[in-house]
């Protein structure tokens, strides 16, 4: 069994589920996967059973509906708002010709705009389509007194498998943030999200993704009778996460139709106080662009 496997941690407990991405110490630098200890290879290699069709088959027919009894149980209290999304990805400000230029964005996989309310408080020139699998989550959106109808406009969306152009026109958006949303896909999907969000997104447009990577240390957490295939496993709320490489990354979005332009591991150590662990943390950060010369399908 090949080791490019990884593992999920209890959301409930832990929330690193989407880890607030501030660093300890020195700013974190692109580097490749951390070497892991012989008890972490050991660990990873005796994990060799998977769920069963008929589960992992019960979990993407359920899919839509753990995500929604997790806003649910949630509701807009378990992620942290994204304020380092614009330090991040320069390309936010970057991507204009000038100042005032409106930008429009799509963030693909809202959640309850953890990500689209802090860019809206600090872009006055910004005008945001967001869009997430669950209806509730969406409903938080809307309910959220930051939201105004004006500047943004939220919708409930399976990226595998609605059209984006039924809510967005096509080749109208400047920036898609694909910001941990993607691992939550099943594998033989995640091209049909990519070749969705490429309909509306401009030739020259960029799409910026950051999810996690090959040996992050919520891989590591997963116990027995969590895995349902190489690099794909299963939470106890039935929710999945993928861990990516860079080369299936890379390949995914070409075959979609995309240029790459940046596409590196990020090491972090994020301290779980709760615990009292301060823990290794890899994220795959990427910029894809859409060719100019694109044409729509």
């Amino acid at each position: 069994m090949a080791l490019m496997t990884n593992e999920k941690v209890k959301v409930e407990q832990t929330k690193e589920m989407e880890p607030e991405l501030e660093s300890r110490g020195q700013k974190p630098k692109s580097c490749f996967v951390r070497d892991l200890s012989q008890e972490e290879l050991d660990r990873l290699s005796s994990e060799r059973t998977l769920v069963s069709e008929f589960k992992q088959m019960k979990l993407e027919k359920e899919a839509q509906k753990n995500w929604d009894l997790f806003y649910k149980r949630n509701t807009t209290n378990f992620f942290k708002d994204r304020h380092w999304t614009t330090r991040e990805f320069e390309e936010l400000k970057a991507c204009r010709e000038f100042e005032s230029q409106k930008l429009v964005l799509l963030e693909a996989g809202c959640g309850v705009g953890n990500c689209i309310f802090p860019l809206l408080e600090d872009d006055v020139n910004i005008f945001v389509y967001a869009c997430d699998f669950s209806p509730r989550a969406v409903e938080f959106v809307k309910k959220n007194p930051l939201y105004c109808a004006e500047r943004c406009c939220a919708f409930q969306c399976d990226l595998t498998r609605d059209d984006l152009m039924e809510n967005v026109p096509e080749g109208s958006v400047d920036v898609v943030t694909l910001i941990f949303v993607l691992s939550a896909v099943h594998p033989d999907k995640m091209k049909l999200v990519l070749e969705n969000i490429c309909k509306v997104l401009k030739p020259g447009g960029v799409v910026l993704f950051r999810d996690y990577g090959m040996y992050d240390h919520a891989m590591l957490r997963f116990k027995s009778g969590n895995k349902l295939g190489d690099n794909f496993y299963v939470r106890q709320d039935g929710t999945r996460s993928y861990f990516f490489t860079k080369e299936f990354l890379a390949k995914l979005f070409q075959e979609a139709g995309f240029d790459p332009v940046s596409n590196e591991y990020v090491l972090r150590e994020t301290v779980n106080k709760k615990e009292g662990l301060c823990v290794p943390r890899v994220f795959l950060q990427s910029k894809f662009i859409r060719p100019a010369h694109a044409q729509s399908s």
